[in-house]
C-alpha cells in the first residue's frame, strides 16, 4: 500500500511489539525523552494536560518487576495462586528495556472521560514517536496496576491506566488487520 506522507504511513504501520520481540539493546534516555515530548503534544481540553508518567529503566525495571510479583501474590486468592505466574509477572517487566507507567491526573475541571481520552491520545503519540525512531511498544493494562498506587506514589486524584513497555526490535512492519472503514461510518449529506 502506498501512503500520502510519512505521518499516514506511521499511523498505518504502527503495531504492538511485545516484550519477547525486544532485543537487549538499551533504550537511551534521549529516545525516551523524544517519546515523552511527543506524548506532551497530545490534545487536551482546557489545557489540563492530565497525563503523568513514571519511567523505569535499568534497576528500576527490577523494582517494577518485584512489585508486580508482590502485588500478584498479595491479591491472588490462595486457590488461584501459582508461583510460576508470580515469577512470570515479575519477569515480564525486565524483558523490556524501559517501561512507562501511564497515569491520568484527574483535575476535576472536566469530566473524567475527557482527561482519560487526552491521556490515551498522549499514549498514541508516544507509540507513533517510538515507531518513528525504530522502537517497539506495547500498552499493557493488567489488573495489578489497580494496586500499585503507593508504589507509584499516586495522589488521590490519580489513576494508573497501564504500563507502556518499550524496546528495540527487529520485527517486520505489517499492516493492521481491520474491517473496512465503510462498515463503521454512516454518511449524512
Amino acid at each position: 500500500m502506498s501512503y500520502k506522507n510519512e505521518v499516514l504511513k506511521a499511523i498505518h504501520l504502527r503495531r504492538s511489539v511485545f516484550q519477547v520481540n525486544f532485543t537487549d539493546q538499551e533504550v537511551s534516555k534521549e529516545d525516551l525523552e523524544t517519546v515523552l515530548e511527543a506524548a506532551n503534544s497530545a490534545p487536551t481540553h482546557k489545557r489540563t494536560q492530565p497525563w503523568r508518567f513514571v519511567v523505569f529503566r535499568k534497576d528500576g525495571l527490577n523494582r517494577l518487576g518485584a512489585e508486580l510479583g508482590r502485588v500478584y501474590k498479595h491479591i491472588t486468592p490462595a486457590e488461584k495462586y501459582a508461583e510460576a505466574t508470580e515469577i512470570n509477572m515479575a519477569k515480564k517487566a525486565t524483558l523490556s528495556n524501559a517501561a512507562i507507567a501511564i497515569i491520568v491526573n484527574y483535575t476535576g475541571e472536566l469530566p473524567e472521560w475527557e482527561e482519560l481520552a487526552a491521556t490515551a491520545c498522549a499514549v498514541e503519540n508516544m507509540w507513533l514517536a517510538a515507531h518513528s525512531i525504530g522502537l517497539g511498544g506495547y500498552w499493557a493494562s493488567p489488573g495489578l496496576i489497580n494496586h500499585m498506587g503507593e508504589f507509584l506514589q499516586l495522589e488521590p486524584n490519580q489513576k494508573c491506566i497501564g504500563l507502556f513497555y518499550l524496546g528495540h526490535h527487529q520485527s517486520e512492519e505489517r499492516e493492521a488487520v481491520r474491517n473496512p472503514i465503510a462498515e463503521k461510518v454512516r454518511w449524512e449529506e
